[in-house]
């Protein structure tokens, strides 16, 4: 899937901005969907293809899919990305001792409804999840989309858990054993799977945004990965 403005192709991952506009909220931010709710094809932004579309996501030549894990079906929110930031795999964080993981910041939207592949929308950033990938920091910001009926009772993660009881147990449970049905061990979280609140989500998201400034102002001209 690709992306156009007004009839001229952009990259949703450089030309779509980070924050919401001059007139929104702290804390707000657009968010690229990249894979809706229920659904189980792995798809992502190419970081690595001219304008950056969506693509489904392959491995060994086969396309890739997430396993149902009881007591889920697939992605278990609307899954995105938050434009304009860079996960640095070149820079170790301090707090989780991991670099990056060379891409955008992954967005778990919560709202009641279901986001179209590719659709953009402004969301309110909640909390934020530190899942260690393999050896790399792979950030997962907790939002929910500003339209929705329950964003204005949402602000923090002590209203997430408020509103939405077990959601976030049930996002540390699915990220730990996603990958089970392929054989593959469970995966770790920095600060034990526990949510850093929206002010440190905030921090995480300024510091990818800069690392992606850093990243397009490259000597070379070059989106060097």
């Amino acid at each position: 899937r690709y992306f156009a403005r007004d009839g001229t192709p952009i990259s949703p991952w450089h030309d779509v901005p980070l924050a919401a506009g001059s007139g929104g909220s702290a804390g707000e931010y657009h968010m690229v969907c990249e894979i809706p709710r229920w659904t189980n094809a792995k798809l992502e932004i190419d970081t690595a293809a001219p304008l950056n579309p969506i693509v489904h996501d392959t491995k060994d030549g086969r396309l890739r899919h997430v396993a149902n894990v009881f007591p889920y079906k697939g992605y278990i929110w609307n899954y995105g990305a938050l434009p304009q930031t860079f996960e640095d795999p070149h820079t170790t964080d301090r707090e989780t001792g991991f670099a990056g993981d060379g891409d955008p910041i992954d967005v778990l939207e919560v709202g009641s409804a279901l986001c179209a592949e590719g659709s953009v929308h402004r969301v309110k950033v909640l909390a934020v999840l530190a899942l260690i990938d393999g050896a790399e920091t792979d950030w997962k910001v907790l939002a929910i989309r500003a339209d929705d009926p329950l964003a204005p009772q949402l602000n923090d993660v002590d209203d997430l858990e408020r509103h939405m009881p077990g959601l976030v147990a049930a996002t540390v449970d699915w990220f730990t054993h996603y990958k089970a049905p392929d054989g593959k061990p469970p995966n770790r979280w920095a600060f034990d799977g526990r949510p850093r609140d929206a002010a440190y989500a905030r921090g995480v998201i300024a510091a990818a945004h800069e690392a992606w400034k850093r990243l397009v102002r490259a000597p070379t001209g070059e989106l060097a990965l």
